[in-house]
């Protein structure tokens, strides 16, 4: 009932015609079930790719449409219908024809979403998962069953169990993840990524584990977490608060990367170690921590080469970026972008170093 309830609310918020109050139980709906966030995602960006921009465009389509009925011979109603194909309806009813055919729109969208979920579901050896995700450009924040809130950052996705809290607390991140856990110590926390696995009680740290990026970073704000590299599960590395752990994601096919005694901590800050602890970095500006400032809209990049900020932007801003000339990618850039859009951001890079960019819809080409 809960879920018919929701796709009610949900397709009158599209409408808008949500009161506050069901606002309110909306969210409620969405909070007690997380794995409804990427539904919701996702329908509301066709919704704003597809939703005609103003009434004349809605009435417009919706006659279209009864037109193309009345081509293939399908019967609608009487009253829509008339003996040389033309449909005439009363312009100041169509409003309510169009809330009508939306509302069906969604119903139909819901369904297809839940069944082609189910399916995959029953398809992956009948293991019911939720998923939520992030497109580029976009974040979201989640509060999982046990109390843990995790932000992810654009490009990203947390996937567990439908059991999750009952026997295990276990889920799987790719992207980047900001982790708030709530404290259970007779069920400890377990983070897996591509390169390494983190298992905490109750903490608050970030964990940033893109696969196509070269490296995979945990960083822990307060409390303390127990990290284990994925091809070496008997080595355990202990972070303390302040720390960040960096991992080469080379590491996973390199099966004598690390000494085989049990690793308490790997004190390296250089470009050629697989595996290193740093401290955390604090914005000069406010002290913030640097590594958690994307939860707060800041893209912040210290020391960073420009093909590797490239990769950055492009889950920031949702573009494709091609740069031209090995030098120019190897070029250093710091700095922070916050309100910025893209062209604003490429502009202010080209104070740093000079460079000539175009920008085809959300392609972006650099030269030299």
């Amino acid at each position: 009932m809960s879920q018919e309830k929701f796709w009610i609310l949900f397709s009158r918020k599209l409408s808008g015609e949500l009161s506050s109050e069901e606002l309110i139980e909306l969210q409620e709906l969405i909070s007690q079930h997380p794995e409804w966030q990427y539904a919701v995602q996702n329908v509301e960006d066709f919704w704003g790719q597809n939703h005609p921009t103003n009434t004349i465009n809605a009435e417009d389509a919706y006659m279209l449409h009864l037109h193309r009925m009345g081509d293939l011979n399908i019967e609608f109603e009487e009253s829509f219908s008339s003996q040389d194909g033309v449909y005439p309806i009363n312009r100041k009813n169509r409003k309510w024809y169009w809330a009508a055919a939306s509302s069906i729109f969604i119903t139909l969208l819901a369904i297809w979403y839940f069944t082609s979920k189910t399916t995959a579901s029953t398809k992956l050896a009948n293991v019911e998962k939720n998923e939520i995700s992030t497109k580029p450009g976009s974040k979201s924040t989640v509060q999982l069953p046990d109390g843990t809130t995790v932000v992810l950052n654009a490009g990203s996705r947390l996937t567990y169990d439908k059991d999750f809290g009952k026997e295990i607390r276990e889920v799987t991140l790719t992207g980047e993840g900001f982790f708030d856990v709530a404290k259970n110590k007779e069920k400890p926390f377990i983070i897996h990524t591509n390169a390494i696995n983190i298992k905490v009680l109750g903490t608050v740290f970030n964990v940033k584990a893109y696969p196509e990026d070269k490296k995979t970073e945990t960083s822990l704000i307060h409390g303390s977490i127990e990290v284990t590299i994925r091809n070496r599960p008997n080595d355990k590395i202990i972070l303390s608060p302040s720390e960040k752990l960096v991992v080469d994601n080379n590491i996973i096919t390199e099966k004598n990367s690390l000494p085989h005694q049990a690793v308490k901590k790997i004190t390296a800050s250089n470009s050629s170690t697989l595996v290193a602890i740093d401290k955390i970095e604090y914005s000069p500006l406010d002290s913030t921590v640097a590594e958690i400032q994307w939860t707060q809209n800041r893209l912040v990049f210290r020391e960073e080469t420009f093909a590797d900020l490239a990769i950055r932007m492009e889950r920031w801003y949702n573009v494709k970026i091609e740069i031209k000339g090995t030098s120019l990618g190897l070029a250093k850039m710091n700095g922070i972008f916050e309100n910025e859009t893209i062209l604003q951001a490429l502009q202010a890079l080209q104070e740093t170093i000079p460079f000539r960019f175009e920008k085809d819809g959300e392609q972006v080409i650099i030269y030299q």
